[in-house]
């Protein structure tokens, strides 16, 4: 999903604006709040009453104002999605900036123009698929082959990964065969990256004819998967559930806690 706040400079300006407001609340001065983000203080005025107007913070006078809770999600929100788009950023582009590596999904040509988009993790490109993003080829290239991209231009949409976690029960409380396997199943249905976390989590999966594309590491491995807009799947035992849900908090990422546990 492309990130909303970096679409206009109106975007960035009023999370700049907000960010200061809860920085300094209640006493906030909008000359200072200009000359820190570069704006006029009738820019800030105007920001300010549309923060008000969208519930983001209340007055209480003048040159009172306060953070609300709706504001408090909203901060948080962009700076998640941010912070997801940085790291793609920072691992994925910038340590290769001169050129990327991508995937054709035909034959091009080299300086040919194409179009660069993120889909299941990877990254694609085509010469017929429009997209925010656009770059040209350094080589010929037949389909399905990589290909490096250079002179970028544009932004590349990023998906909104979900998580789901399906917790299951320890073999001492029954294993896979205590497990909803036809829940499981109508979810697995839906994830492309599927992980596993227990022997237990390997055995219900294999009964509904999945394999796991990761059993080991599988949560550092689902984080880097969000951050590629790859949504996914982690049936795990549950007295691990614990600690994939810290690191989940930890990086700011969505989940939903399924406990597949038969009574």
């Amino acid at each position: 999903m492309m990130i909303k706040i970096l679409q206009t400079k109106s975007g960035v300006t009023k999370f700049q604006v907000l960010i200061e407001i809860a920085a300094h609340q209640p006493n906030v001065r909008q000359k200072e709040i200009a000359a820190k983000i570069g704006i006029t203080p009738q820019a800030v005025s105007e920001y300010i009453k549309e923060l008000v107007n969208d519930g983001l913070i209340v007055t209480e006078g003048r040159v009172r104002y306060r953070i609300t809770k709706e504001g408090v999600e909203w901060v948080l929100e962009n700076a998640a999605e941010m912070k997801r788009y940085a790291r793609f950023v920072m691992e994925d582009i910038i340590s290769h900036v001169s050129t990327w590596t991508a995937i054709t999904k035909e034959d091009v040509k080299e300086g040919q123009q194409v179009y660069l988009k993120m889909e299941r993790g990877l990254l694609y490109v085509s010469s017929t698929e429009v997209t925010g993003a656009s770059g040209n080829v350094i080589s010929d290239a037949a389909a399905g082959e990589d290909v490096g991209v250079t002179s970028l231009k544009g932004l590349i949409d990023l998906e909104n990964a979900t998580i789901t976690i399906c917790k299951v029960p320890r073999i001492e409380r029954g294993g896979s065969r205590k497990v909803d396997i036809e829940r499981l199943k109508s979810l697995a249905s839906s994830k492309p990256y599927i992980a596993a976390i227990g022997v237990e989590a390997l055995i219900a999966l294999r009964k509904i004819g999945i394999t796991p594309n990761v059993m080991f590491g599988t949560n550092e491995s689902v984080i880097e998967a969000a951050y590629h807009g790859l949504s996914s799947l982690v049936v795990s035992v549950d007295e691990q559930v614990s600690s994939l849900l810290n690191r989940l908090e930890t990086e700011n990422l969505e989940y939903e806690l399924v406990d597949l546990t038969l009574e």
